[in-house]
Parts: structure tokens; sequence; C-alpha cells
């Protein structure tokens, strides 16, 4: 390839540089000018810099084309989920070949009733570049769908309600709505709305046909650390109104048949008590980390719900991670983790007896629902791995027995036995093991040869998943192995691994990376010039650390939406999500906790030293990561480098955090991607025709 990496300069001269000043030392910000997004030059040169990605990568045009088939061609591209019971109907979505967004569905009273469309998104999507639906509620009584809708990206939805009789929208419109519910009267919603910084902190009451404006504000969050939510509990008795931190939650709730009621608070904030609610007749039931960091289970009569009446149903545990609670008329499930997968315990109510649910492979996925009936002794849950489709199964809580009710269908004779999961653990500098999932062809040699992609992300508490992708196949068949580096910071090992990389331990969240990709290479699973290393959003903010702190620890990097600004973003108050984050990353403004920070930023410490290939994707209207971060990284590490590598960066104009929300557009994106990783594990060279499966 011949395209020089370093002819994409900014098109427009930076401004006098922005300088800050905190706790002693002057940062220089020579890029603060890209944060102008309605500057043209500002988009002449994000437009300058997508010119550049389409000539270096251009010559993976046919590659990328051809992964895109392969990658269709075992998607069922006309298909329908299994149907769950709610308020009498049965509910399902389903997608139709050619159409980019799903359509809504309902079948009324009997699964057998004819079909009825409550929602086709593709018709919404009509003439517009972007479309999401977020909020999706249907009244008790079936007739009104109240729905929101953001058309850029942004995640700046607008609530609206349709009459599913008659196929009419209400004049009833709210903007920068987030959580909705109705109350039992069908005719009344209770709703959260945004601040400026996008972070809800309002909750309303809305009755069909009265103006918004004068709508009654039930609860204001003016914590700004704290957002707020709403919704409505399985039993269908309570609305819940919630408001939480990233450490500590506050509940409240009132009757459903009585939303003008003021709400009645459960338990008051304290510092890092975290705690959700579910109901079930006279009692709640509690999840709660007040007797450790792994949560526990309690109940409390509704009528005094105070912690003094807390009584113990399941006792805390440093083994598992209780994530949630799901509670039934006669039974209560359990799910969490356990040495970093999942597991469900029930209790039957009747006998206060419990039992597990087991599943048998080295990784996996399992979740519950949805599960909207209260009144069932069916347990809905979803499972899949790395080499098992995505499955929906039906348990019966008291005879146990499952039943699989669709597996996702692979076209093409896709065969699970040609791969093999494997759990690796991996010793960190200070001694802490690390677990490492491997997919891989099972006769891929592991010699050293084979190429691989490491990924991880290792934020908030979140597991990296260990799911099934179809796209990955086309990899897998070219050899390629994959390999998940559960790093500290996120939520594998419970909430202790999250705490061990978080704030002022961090920086071992990007150690744990740097040990898995350093024993991949000694192990025999790839070697240094045949490895990728891919992140996304806070998993971007783990690879640009791992980059300045091992530049040389991989031939390539690709990320995604990437948080590689830390420092100043946490600075600016006004942006989403900053303030809350302060209990994920520190408050820069605090001396200690502004050098945490200042050690790991990716934007902040790169410097004059080779880098291995980036490739970064962006998207204009992105509110949770700003596009700015990315393309100051970009433009600052064009100006540093002293490698003669690709440095590519494409920002999708017309989408957000989640790039475009087409699915074939959204295929078209992985594709290019994979192709450029194809590209650096030198499986390809662009100059010829595009490698076929072997």
């Amino acid at each position: 390839m011949t395209a020089d990496p370093h002819t994409a300069q900014p098109p427009v001269a930076p401004r006098k540089p922005v300088e800050t000043t905190l706790h002693g030392e002057t940062l220089v910000d020579e890029y603060a000018w890209l944060r102008e997004k309605d500057n043209p030059g500002v988009t002449t040169h994000l437009e300058a810099e997508n010119a550049y990605a389409d000539t270096v990568l251009g010559p993976l045009k046919p590659l990328a084309d051809e992964l895109y088939r392969e990658m269709l061609a075992r998607i069922k591209e006309t298909d329908e989920s299994v149907p769950y019971r709610h308020l009498g109907d049965y509910h399902y979505i389903r997608t139709e070949e050619g159409r980019q967004y799903p359509i809504f569905c309902r079948r009324r009273g009997s699964i057998d009733a004819p079909e009825e469309i409550t929602l086709d998104v593709n018709a919404l999507a009509e003439g517009k570049p972007f479309m999401s639906v977020g909020a999706y509620s249907i009244s008790d009584d079936g007739r009104y769908l109240a729905y929101s809708t953001d058309v850029t990206g942004f995640r700046e939805y607008t609530l609206q309600v349709k009459d599913l009789e008659t196929g009419d929208l209400l004049p009833d419109s709210i903007e920068k709505t987030s959580t909705v519910c109705w109350a039992a009267d069908g005719r009344t919603l209770v709703y959260a709305t945004e601040d400026a910084a996008k972070r809800p902190y309002r909750i309303y009451r809305h009755t069909l046909g009265a103006d918004p404006a004068a709508d009654p504000l039930i609860y204001q969050e003016d914590d700004g650390m704290f957002r707020v939510g709403c919704w409505r509990s399985r039993s269908r008795e309570l609305i819940f109104i919630g408001a939480a931190s990233h450490t500590a939650t506050e509940m409240r709730f009132l009757p459903a048949t009585e939303p003008a009621a003021a709400p009645t608070l459960i338990a008051p904030r304290e510092p890092e008590h975290e705690y959700d609610v579910d109901h079930h007749s006279d009692w709640f039931y509690i999840r709660t980390n007040d007797a450790g960091r792994n949560f526990r289970v309690v109940r409390v009569p509704v009528s005094d719900p105070g912690r003094s009446q807390w009584q113990e149903v399941r006792a805390h545990r440093d083994t598992t991670m209780v994530e949630n609670v799901s509670v039934f008329a006669r039974h209560m499930v359990v799910s969490g983790r356990e040495d970093g997968l999942p597991c469900f315990e029930v209790q039957r109510f009747a006998d206060a007896g419990w039992h597990r649910i087991s599943f048998d492979e080295p990784a996996f996925e399992a979740s519950v629902g949805p599960n909207r009936e209260f009144d069932t002794t069916t347990l809905r849950y979803r499972y899949q791995s790395p080499v098992t489709p995505p499955s929906v199964y039906d348990y019966d809580l008291e005879s146990r027995e499952r039943v699989l009710l669709k597996q996702d269908e692979v076209l093409g004779g896709y065969d699970p036995s040609r791969y093999v999961v494997e759990r690796l653990h991996v010793s960190a500098p200070d001694g802490v093991e690390v677990p490492v999932t491997i997919v891989r062809r099972r006769d891929v040699a592991l010699d050293g040869t084979a190429p691989c992609n490491l990924i991880g992300y290792g934020s908030y508490g979140f597991p990296y998943p260990v799911t099934f992708d179809s796209t990955r196949i086309s990899l897998f068949e070219r050899g390629v192995i994959m390999a998940i580096a559960h790093v500290r910071g996120g939520g594998e090992l419970g909430k202790p691994w999250h705490d061990a990389g978080r704030m002022e331990r961090k920086m071992n969240t990007f150690t744990d990376f740097i040990a898995v990709a350093d024993a991949l290479v000694e192990r025999g699973y790839s070697s240094r010039d045949r490895l990728v290393i891919a992140g996304g959003s806070a998993g971007g903010l783990l690879i640009g650390s791992v980059l300045n702190l091992r530049p040389d620890v991989a031939k390539a990097a690709v990320m995604w939406v990437p948080f590689v600004d830390v420092l100043n973003t946490m600075q600016d108050d006004s942006l989403p999500l900053t303030v809350g984050e302060w209990e994920e990353w520190g408050n820069p403004y605090i001396d200690e906790q502004y050098h945490w920070i200042r050690a790991y930023c990716p934007y902040t410490n790169i410097a004059e030293r080779d880098y291995p290939a980036i490739f970064i994707r962006t998207s204009l209207n992105d509110s949770q990561v700003m596009y700015w971060e990315p393309a100051k990284y970009v433009a600052k590490l064009r100006t540093r480098k002293t490698d003669s590598n690709p440095l590519v960066l494409h920002t999708n104009m017309d989408a957000g955090h989640g790039g475009s929300s087409g699915r074939y557009d959204h295929l078209g994106e992985e594709a290019m991607d994979d192709a450029f990783m194809l590209w650096q594990m030198g499986l390809v060279d662009p100059a010829t025709a595009p490698q076929q499966p072997v």
C-alpha cells in the first residue's frame, strides 16, 4: 500500500492553544478548537479525515465487500423473535429482508390471533439518516403505545403516544425524555426528562390530552451525581422512582392506581450504599450491598420499608455477585456471577427452598427476560456462548424442566464443533489472576503463527460479554483467534473486581491488558506482528492508554468511539456523564484524583515515539463520547508519532455512540473494520484479490 499516512494534516490551522492550570501544572490543549461543532472549519477537517480514510482503506474495499457478503449470507434476514406474554397479549419483533429496521408486533389474546403491527421502525426512518427507538410501553388496556425516538444519534428522545386502535398519533409530544411507564388507568403517563447535560433529573405525570407544559412535577433530583428513572413493578401494583449515582441509590414508590399520590421513600441514600427493589404482595424484595460488595437479598414490609426492618433472605457471598432479583407470584430468581460466569438461583416461597439452574459450557452468557407476567411458574431466559447461537428457553420453576423455544439460525452450514472455547488465567504484575476467554478454530496451531484479535473493556463494573457473533466466523475461518481480556474495572468477578480497576486503581485495567497480550505471545497463541488489539468507548480508553504505556504491544489497534480525552472531559461539568463519572475516574479538581487521571489519559500522554497502525471510528452526534475526543487525539498523534504506520480516523456524520442505526449499514462498517485487521495481521495484500476463507 502506497498511501502516505501523514498526508491528512488538519486543513484548518489550530487556533491559539487552550491552557489549563490545575494543581501547579499547566496543560496545553492544541486542538481544543475541534470542539466547535458548528464551525465550518471543523466540518472541513472531519471531512478531510474521512477522505483520507477512504484513500487508505480504498484498496481494502474488495475484501470488505467480500466479508460483507459472507456475513450477510449467514444471517436470516427475515426472522422474528419468540413472542412473550404481557397483559394477555403476545408481543414480538420481526425483521424483513432488505429492510434496515425492526417491526414491533402483537397478537391479541392468543398466539394464533391475527398480527397487529404496533410500530414499524422502517416507516419512522423514511427520509432520515438515523433512527433509534427508546421507550416502548403499552397501556394496561392495550389501546395506547407510548414510544420515543431519536433521529440524530445524540440520544435526545421525543416521546409520542399512538392510538393502536386507530393508528393515529395523539398530539401529546414531549421532548428530552428517557424512561416512561403507564399508570393503571391507561390514561396517565409517568416519565423522566433530562437537563442541559442530558442527565435525567425530573419525573413528571402526564394525562393524555393535557398540555405537557403544565404536567405536574412528581420528583426532582438536584444532586448532579444522581440520575433518575421510573418503571412499573412486575406485579403491576406499583410505580417505582429511582435515583442513582455510580455508588449510591435512593428508591421511592407510589400505587399504580393512584398516580397523583406523593411517592413514599423506601430507604434514604447513604454513601456507598446501592440497592434496588422488586415487589410481591405486602413485601419488597431488595438487592443491597449494605453487608458486602457483592450484594445480598433482603425483604421488608411495604408498610414499613425502612432499613431497620430488613430481613435477610439470601446472605452475601464473597464468591458470587448478585446482579438482579426477579420476583414472581410463587418464586424469586436471583441472577448473578460466579467465577466470572452467569448463575441463576431459584427460591420457592412456599418452602423457602433453593435450587440452581445449571449450564455446561466453559464460557457463556445467560440473562433473564423478558418476563412480564407476575403470576407464572415459567422463567424465560436467553443463553448463548461464543460457539452457541443466541437461544431462548422457557424453564419451569417447579418441575425444573427447560424447553428450547428458538435458537438463532446461522445460514450456510455453521458447525460449532469446528471451534473451541477456552478459559485461561494470566498473572498480572501484582500477581492477580486475570481471566481470558479464547475462541478459535479447532485446527489452528498454537505455535505463535496465528493472527489474534484481543479485545477488552474494564470499566463501570460491566462484564465483557462472551456472546455469539456470526460475523466473527469470517475471521475464524481465516485462522484468526479471538481473545477477550476480562481485566479489572469490569464486573466479571463481582464488585471487588470493579473496585480494583477504578479511581486510584485504574492503572490495573491497563497493566492487566498488557499482561494478557504478552501471555498470548508467550504461550504461542499469536506473535507480536500478528496481534491486533481493540476496544470501544471506555474500551477505547483502555486501548489508548495501553498504546502509550506499551506502544510495541501489538501490530495494530482498532478503537470505536474511544474515550481518550479523559482529563479535559472530566473538567467540563456541562458535558453529559461528566459529574456522575467522577466516581468512576476521579474529580480532576481534587489534587490527588487529578494525578490519577493525568497518569493514564491517552490524549494527555501522547509522546514522540513509534505507535502501531491505528483505525478509529467515531460519530458526529455521539452524546457519550463526543466526536472531538478521537478527533483531537488523532490530530495530536499525527504531530507526535515518529513511525510511518497508518493512522486512520473515520467520522460517521449522521450517527451516535453505536454507529449506523440501520442493520445493513452497521454490518458494512464491521466488514471494513475486519478488513483492516486482516490487512494488519498480514493475511491479505490489498493489491491482490481478497483472500478466500481456508
